[in-house]
């Protein structure tokens, strides 16, 4: 992956959450080119190498607001509330 990802494509996938700017576990592994579990999954082996805040689970208002960013989003995908 060393293609050169503009600067807009990774903006569109910033948001404002908790007055922190985030981005989804799958918008992130997809610009690393990773599995979402296996980014998930190595990120929570190696906490200690993040700061406390490096990452938290959406809570269940928090996915529905975010939810309703994405028109297209299926039911039966993506129903599990995000990592960020």
């Amino acid at each position: 992956m060393n293609e050169i990802i503009p600067i807009e494509v990774i903006q569109q996938k910033i948001f404002l959450i908790r007055a922190y700017s985030v981005m989804l576990d799958i918008d992130l592994a997809d610009l690393y080119g990773v599995p979402v579990k296996r980014l998930n999954e190595q990120v929570k082996r190696n906490l200690n190498r993040f700061p406390p805040d490096f990452m938290f689970q959406l809570n269940e208002e928090e996915h529905q607001s975010l939810r309703s960013h994405f028109a297209t989003l299926k039911k039966g995908r993506g129903h599990h509330r995000k990592y960020l």
